[in-house]
């Protein structure tokens, strides 16, 4: 079999992957650790929103009728009987040619069926006996009725949603303090090298630091799991062994290693894998990338990610990103495409090409432009990137000018 063909595409490989998924269990979340997560069942209300009328400004509650002639010219003069603030309900009951000075959010007392704005008042200052009325009023002007945001027994959020900001605010506003959600994956990562050593360990020669296993676990964070960080694996099967027990251990339910998958003499991560468990592929025909081990671990399931860290960074974000959002709950996985032109010409050695870039919109048109080196090693092109300009199979050369499609990274306020 030939090289070329001995390798998946981009897209066989995501299909591989994503088959094997499946959601993790259900779990308790409180509501700051649900943000991002996804539902796991309904959620209904057990009570109104808002529980009760209430004024939506600050003002005056009136009788409707009382103020229908009240104008600048023509102000209408009203008996104020009662100062309601928020959370102090009154028991008042606005009579004819009466008003309660009323704060928004405040309890609309009986009898008054209006709120009149301050503003369309005199009486933005001390409270006084009268307040005179420079504007008429609808009935349920500036009043929200109970209930007209939610009712007791809405099915307010269906199973499957993903937990946002908004969210978290209605579940409060509900009064819950937890949801079920899909339980985030727990991702054990394991950078393998003996010339690896950590941040903040000083550097003897020969050696770099563990930028794999920080930037993977970024990743992971980033989309939703939850990373186990197992450390640096050296260049024996011993090791190895013992750091992937301590992920069984920890129950994770992915391993994310990086280096050891390709055809070295030290690369022993696919011989310790196949030998309690099973490599369903191992090479994919994506630049950079090329070195990609999937299957699973004693039935964990495993991703092995080329040690360049900038081929490990893009190889996670098309295949293992997509595994941890199905494995969240998650159904959409793609991240936003747009048609760019390249202002420059990008090459390739006919693998599909993810070279980093920065999209900006000139005009009516989104232009790309390489962020710096493309070598596999550059973290700081990434860095400097946005984008992945992706350069289809089959081909070696794009030339300026051309349309590509760019997957966005960000998607950064400032330049769309």
């Amino acid at each position: 079999m030939t090289d070329r063909v001995d390798m998946l595409s981009v897209a066989e490989a995501q299909r591989a992957i994503l088959t094997r998924i499946q959601p993790c269990g259900v779990e308790p979340a409180i509501l700051l650790e649900s943000l991002g997560c996804v539902l796991a069942e309904d959620v209904l209300a057990q009570d109104d929103l808002p529980p009760f009328y209430n004024s939506g400004m600050d003002g005056y509650a009136v009788r409707a009728d009382d103020v229908q002639g009240a104008g600048r010219d023509s102000p209408v003069a009203l008996s104020v009987v009662a100062d309601i603030a928020a959370g102090h309900p009154s028991d008042v009951t606005i009579g004819p040619g009466q008003a309660a000075r009323i704060m928004t959010g405040a309890p609309v007392p009986t009898g008054a069926d209006a709120v009149v704005p301050v503003e369309a008042t005199d009486g933005g200052g001390a409270l006084s006996a009268q307040v005179a009325i420079f504007h008429k009023a609808q009935r349920g002007e500036h009043v929200r009725p109970a209930g007209n945001d939610v009712r007791r027994g809405d099915r307010v959020l269906g199973a499957g949603a993903v937990i946002r900001p908004a969210e978290i605010a209605l579940l409060a506003a509900l009064g819950l303090r937890q949801v079920r959600v899909i339980r985030r994956p727990r991702v054990a990562i394991l950078a393998t090298g003996d010339e690896l050593v950590e941040p903040g360990e000083q550097l003897l020669p020969g050696q770099i630091r563990n930028a794999n296993g920080w930037g993977t676990a970024a990743l992971v964070l980033r989309y939703g799991g939850r990373p186990i960080q197992l450390g640096i694996a050296r260049d024996t099967t011993d090791d190895l062994r013992a750091k992937l027990a301590r992920g069984l251990a920890a129950n994770a339910d992915l391993f994310v290693v990086s280096a050891g998958v390709s055809v070295g003499a030290y690369d022993l991560v696919k011989d310790v894998v196949t030998s309690e468990g099973e490599l369903s592929f191992w090479r994919v025909r994506m630049r950079p990338g090329k070195p990609l081990a999937f299957g699973q671990y004693h039935g964990v399931l495993f991703f092995g990610l080329p040690g360049n860290p900038v081929s490990a960074m893009l190889t996670f974000e098309q295949f293992v990103r997509p595994a941890i959002i199905r494995m969240s709950g998650r159904a959409n996985w793609q991240k936003p495409v747009l048609e760019v032109e390249l202002a420059e010409a990008v090459t390739s050695d006919g693998r599909e090409t993810y070279a980093r870039a920065w999209v900006r919109r000139e005009g009516h048109r989104y232009v790309a432009r390489l962020s710096g080196e493309q070598a596999s090693n550059v973290l700081s092109a990434l860095v400097a990137a946005n984008a992945l300009v992706i350069i289809p199979d089959g081909q070696t050369r794009v030339e300026a000018g051309a349309r590509v499609s760019a997957q966005m990274l960000d998607w950064p306020e400032d330049v769309f």
